[in-house]
């Protein structure tokens, strides 16, 4: 807590609350960390988003395919460049994108993959990227629940074009308000991406692109360089309360699948059960809360009729059976072997 309000009181001193010093080191850091060359610090991960896909300059009405039980910000970003979002279905044991269905949903008008790390499990990369490379489609890594996990060792948001973080304060790695991040090895991308951030300027009143206002604050990417350095640890501890999740509940319960190389950080830690919303209504009895990560899948949200086309089955089980257990790093062993007791009553 020193920690912050240091940061916060050094800010404030300075007077220098947009584009700053901050801004400058947390992007360096963050980069170091994941193993990328280069971050652009944005006001969200939605905005990293779309900016991603902007920075590619895609014709109007090109294709990009995604998940189709993604969070409804992955597709927010493909219609605000008014681009058409192409589902695909995951794989149930995963609940990422299913590498094997992305081919069937290639066309000539697709340009780009939008991969999304769920839950804090890496996608199969390797795989999407062969695809990828085969049809010369853009890679984009929506990292917004990922942040430190990895595959073969290799980090999330470092194997496409562009990796997309968000720092919403629930992350893994969250700031204490709004905040996201593109990472990249290309430089002159992020170059385009620190001017489509800030009205599409290097110099100030001088436009060379059509850009938003999307720029980290300050004092928010103070905050970050102050929780980044207790990332790894947030991190461990997430991964202990899933271990006693995983050796603690019945096989009643669905759980997350464990594979070989692939490092899970748990920003979420899911069960799917047949009776999810009973199971929610007796845990609540026992004064444990829980989410559902998410009720509705992006085909069948209001906002979205019409634009989205076809049936997800997949999608539609997962939403309708998944539930999100306490395991922050809050939370303590002896909080989550009361849940484990509770729930193995059910």
């Amino acid at each position: 807590m020193d920690q912050y309000r240091q940061s916060f009181d050094d800010s404030l001193d300075k007077g220098w609350f947009i584009l700053g010093d901050k801004v400058k080191t947390f992007e360096k850091q963050f980069a170091e960390y994941c193993g990328a060359g280069h971050c652009a610090g944005l006001a969200s991960g939605l905005d990293a988003l779309i900016l991603a896909l902007r920075y590619f300059d895609f014709p109007e009405g090109a294709e990009v395919i995604v998940p189709s039980n993604t969070y409804i910000a992955t597709i927010l970003a493909i219609l605000n460049n008014g681009l058409v979002p192409v589902l695909v279905e995951p794989d149930i044991n995963t609940y990422n994108i299913d590498p094997s269905k992305i081919e069937a949903s290639i066309t000539p008008k697709t340009k780009a993959i939008i991969v999304v790390h769920l839950y804090g499990k890496c996608c199969e990369m390797e795989t999407i990227m062969k695809v990828a490379t085969q049809y010369r489609l853009k890679v984009i890594e929506d990292c917004a629940q990922a942040h430190g996990a990895t595959f073969k060792t290799k980090q999330v948001g470092t194997f496409g074009d562009f990796g997309a973080f968000s720092f919403y304060p629930t992350k893994n790695l969250g700031a204490l308000g709004d905040g996201g991040a593109l990472i990249s090895n290309d430089s002159l991308a992020i170059d385009k991406i620190k001017a489509l951030r800030n009205y599409g300027c290097h110099e100030k009143y001088y436009n060379n692109y059509i850009g938003i206002n999307s720029r980290l604050d300050e004092i928010q990417a103070g905050f970050l360089s102050v929780k980044l350095p207790f990332l790894e640890e947030i991190n461990t501890h997430k991964q202990k309360l899933a271990t006693l999740y995983q050796e603690g509940l019945k096989t009643d319960f669905i759980k997350p699948v464990l594979q070989q190389d692939f490092k899970d950080v748990y920003h979420i830690y899911t069960v799917r059960h047949p009776e999810r919303d009973r199971l929610r209504a007796h845990l609540l009895k026992h004064n444990i809360k829980t989410e559902i990560h998410y009720p509705v899948p992006p085909h069948q949200q209001k906002a979205l009729k019409n634009k989205l086309k076809g049936s997800y089955p997949i999608a539609e089980l997962i939403h309708q059976t998944t539930l999100s257990l306490p395991a922050s790093y809050c939370h303590t062993v002896t909080e989550i072997e009361k849940v484990i007791d509770v729930m193995n009553e059910f």
